[in-house]
């Protein structure tokens, strides 16, 4: 009888340690993307500390409901490294001491003129039916166990242990198993909308992709100012893959119109770059709130130096009038947070640099400095000039630091849709 097609992995990260600040788990990252280029899609990842009952529920959870369980960790020589043990009790196997492993970790130690301490022969305790997988950098060996229709594998924790043998007996083995499909994703990311009104939008779709082969599935992931959609697939060809990925794409393109910014990874400083170097404008940039997060983005977009003139960070209300030329009077009547303000640092950096567009941010970040009126998450942006003139108040919500993201981001999805409308 041929073996069962893995299509569906968990991952159980194992080791107390994973459970403070002082260590973060990033081989359940690395695992995952070599399992996504298998076209296993990963189901759940969890970490779990050095509790035997715990391990226990989280493995018969695993088996349960994926074809694939990835242990992580807990295959050293001491007391708490109980991967072994909650193995063998979750398939019912007992543990057998294996005399290769033993001499195998022996001679690791008479390398480097040591003995073995007699505590390294629990690494050689190996469930009855698992095969053992090389590590020539460690002396914990890993897993893997066949059980009724579903595979377990562990793995030592050491990020240079674990890699080298995903990468190569690991993943040959698998490959063997996943019926030579491959498994293509897909980022959509949508600006200026909702959670609620993106899926309200494109939930009619998803039901035309359920019935479509292959199947496109979708995940909706909120951020600061965009919505992403990740769409997913499984093809036995990449192309029919992308394909069908391809399609979805237009689907909730024909959804969303130009709430959509991006389909191939671009950021949205990205496209807003690109979209002044196809007008050949460029681009002067005043800042308050935020600081100068809006220009540093841009110029995170390599050859921004093409677009890009000149950016102020005017916070005090002298700067403004100053180094942007605001009218006083108009500070006085309107108060430094207000459309005519926004707009007026637009225009007057724009009219300094002899740029094209101008753009302009003023607010509230906060904790303090708000008000009944205005209170604090209260931004206004503006743009001006040959994309033309608007205005605009947003009430962003958080902390200081988010509220200045979330500004950055609806300040150039503000210049986007602009320079999208006069294209």
């Amino acid at each position: 009888m041929s073996a069962a097609r893995i299509d569906t992995a968990v991952i159980i990260a194992v080791g107390s340690e994973l459970l403070t600040p002082h260590r973060v788990d990033t081989n359940s990252l690395f695992l995952t993307g070599r399992l996504n280029e298998l076209a296993i899609e990963v189901h759940r990842k969890v970490v779990v500390g050095d509790d035997r009952d715990r391990l226990a529920q989280e493995l018969d959870r695993g088996l349960a409901d994926a074809d694939l369980v990835v242990l992580i960790g807990g295959l050293g020589p001491t007391d708490d490294d109980l991967t072994r043990d909650a193995l063998a009790a979750a398939v019912g196997a007992p543990l057998v001491e294996r005399r290769e492993i033993v001499e195998s970790i022996r001679e690791r130690f008479a390398a480097r003129r040591l003995a073995m301490p007699e505590i390294n022969r629990r690494q050689a305790l190996v469930p009855r039916g698992a095969e053992i997988l090389a590590n020539p950098r460690g002396t914990a060996p890993g897993l893997w166990l066949a059980w009724q229709d579903r595979v377990v594998v562990a793995l030592p924790g050491p990020p240079r242990e674990l890699e080298p043998m995903v990468d190569g007996l690991v993943r040959a083995r698998l490959a063997a198993r996943v019926a030579g499909h491959r498994l293509a994703r897909r980022i959509v990311v949508v600006g200026g909308r909702a959670e609620s009104y993106v899926e309200e939008r494109v939930q009619p779709v998803y039901a035309r992709w359920r019935e479509r082969t292959p199947v496109v599935a979708a995940t909706i992931l909120a951020g600061p100012g965009q919505i992403e959609l990740h769409l997913s697939t499984r093809a036995p060809e990449p192309p029919e893959a992308e394909a069908a990925l391809d399609l979805a794409v237009a689907d909730v393109e024909a959804a969303l119109g130009r709430d959509v910014y991006s389909t191939a990874g671009e950021s949205l400083e990205q496209v807003v770059g690109e979209r002044l170097r196809q007008r050949e404008w460029r681009l002067a940039v005043a800042e308050s709130c935020t600081g100068g997060l809006v220009a540093s983005r841009l110029t995170d977009v390599p050859g921004s130096s093409a677009f890009l003139d000149l950016a102020v960070v005017a916070y005090a209300n002298t700067a403004k009038t100053d180094q942007l030329g605001v009218a006083p009077a108009l500070l006085e009547t309107h108060g430094a947070v207000s459309e005519p303000v926004a707009l007026a640092m637009a225009s007057g950096v724009a009219a300094r640099a002899t740029a094209q567009v101008g753009l302009g941010v003023t607010g509230i970040a906060g904790p303090s400095g708000g008000t009944e009126a205005k209170p604090v998450g209260t931004v206004c942006i503006a743009v001006t000039g040959q994309a033309g003139e608007r205005a605009r108040t947003f009430a962003f919500r958080g902390e200081r630091t988010f509220v200045k993201r979330q500004a950055s981001q609806a300040a150039l999805d503000m210049l986007r849709r602009m320079l999208d409308d006069r294209g």
